[in-house]
């Protein structure tokens, strides 16, 4: 099988190196085209199962991204009289938490929560959940409405994007991001960059 090179590899390794030096309307186009490749995959009836920044590729972020890895993906629908186990499959943090706590099987949803993680990652920087081991207990945590802790200085549209309830301890620091937002200048979107020290250590 012969495929595409991707120069710039995947986007985890990629937001390594190069975050501090992709702009927000970079970051905001890359997400946008990153939406419709997963809208294509799922006007198909396919389930990806394993969507995280390992398994996004480019020739350059700045212009192109593709979705890989479809070893775990599944055709919704098929073999209807012999039901699926509820194997858990992915990575740990991109995981839907009702396919975790054994309520759902994955579906179009699931892939749409993995999205959501995925936007948290491109707009900070950061790993979700770095310090924290990757194991049972974050699952069981997870379950339990715990999310990645979203800075300040994420735009109000992107924290939407990435968590919907009010009522969490997230939801109160989105309001203290909002109070935050009032009182400081204007940001230009095209032209404005993060600057997030990178130089982070994650749980070994």
């Amino acid at each position: 099988m012969v495929l595409e090179y991707a120069e710039n590899g995947n986007l985890r390794e990629y937001l390594k190196i190069n975050f501090n030096n992709i702009n927000w309307k970079q970051k905001l186009n890359s997400l946008c085209e990153l939406s419709y490749r997963l809208i294509n995959i799922h006007e198909l009836n396919i389930v990806h199962q394993d969507f995280y920044p390992g398994n996004i590729l480019s020739f350059s972020f700045k212009n192109s991204i593709q979705i890989s890895d479809f070893g775990l993906s599944k055709l919704i629908g098929t073999n209807p009289n012999n039901p699926e186990k509820k194997n858990i499959v992915g990575v740990l943090p991109y995981i839907v938490p009702k396919v975790l706590n054994g309520d759902e099987k994955y579906t179009k949803a699931a892939d749409v929560y993995s999205f959501e993680i995925i936007v948290y990652k491109m707009v900070t920087g950061f790993p979700p959940y770095l310090y924290i081991s990757y194991d049972e207990d974050l699952a069981i945590k997870i379950c339990n409405r715990l999310r990645p802790k979203i800075p300040f200085h994420i735009f109000k549209l992107i924290t939407r994007i990435i968590i919907r309830n009010k009522d969490s301890e997230i939801g109160i620091q989105i309001n203290k991001a909002k109070e935050f937002s009032a009182n400081q200048e204007s940001t230009n979107v095209t032209n404005s960059t993060t600057t997030t020290p990178l130089n982070y250590q994650i749980h070994p």
